[in-house]
């Protein structure tokens, strides 16, 4: 009986071993396909200036600004927000504020996010909460709730998305009072 006992007791040591090697190993095959993702670039205080043939197309202002060029999805973070002014072809301006944003190289899409303020030079403002903008189509979308002021009224909803100049906008589950041109 001693003897079964033994074993019994052999057993169980040499299954928590193998139970406590094995968690290890597997630890350091963790480590080994893990990737650091650092930075490529970081830079303080800038001012960015996008031109198109000579023309400048908008200015980019941040306190912050973190580089992930050489991620398989790169990006680039402004942890400190944003302040962005665009110019269409007549030098009309639209003025992009927001705490944070993220812009995705791949995809041309810029993430804003925190107190987004969008501000035309016709007295336009959209006020959201998350704010993307495919810089491809220049064209703003959210299914975040928003709140939008023009000349004629104010209106809220869920949903919207328009042209960087707000020529075209389509909005979604919309209340609000607006005033009509008929």
């Amino acid at each position: 009986m001693t003897l079964i006992k033994n074993y019994t007791s052999l057993s169980v040591v040499i299954a928590l071993t193998m139970i406590v090697g094995c968690e290890s190993n597997f630890k350091e095959v963790q480590k080994i396909n893990f990737s650091e993702f650092v930075p490529s670039g970081e830079a303080d205080k800038i001012n960015l200036k996008y031109t198109d043939s000579g023309r400048i197309t908008a200015i980019l202002i941040s306190s912050k600004m973190i580089d992930y060029a050489t991620v398989d999805f790169p990006f680039t973070e402004f942890p400190k927000g944003v302040d962005v002014t665009l110019y269409d072809k007549n030098a009309k301006k639209t003025y992009i504020k927001s705490d944070y944003a993220t812009s995705y190289k791949l995809t041309n899409i810029i993430d804003l996010k925190g107190n987004v303020k969008i501000t035309s030079q016709d007295g336009q403002i959209l006020e959201t909460e998350q704010l993307y903008f495919d810089q491809k189509n220049e064209w703003f979308f959210t299914e975040k709730s928003f709140k939008f002021t023009d000349p004629k009224g104010v209106s809220n909803g869920q949903g919207i998305d328009f042209s960087k100049d707000f020529k075209q906008i389509n909005s979604q589950k919309i209340t609000g009072e607006v005033e009509s041109s008929d």
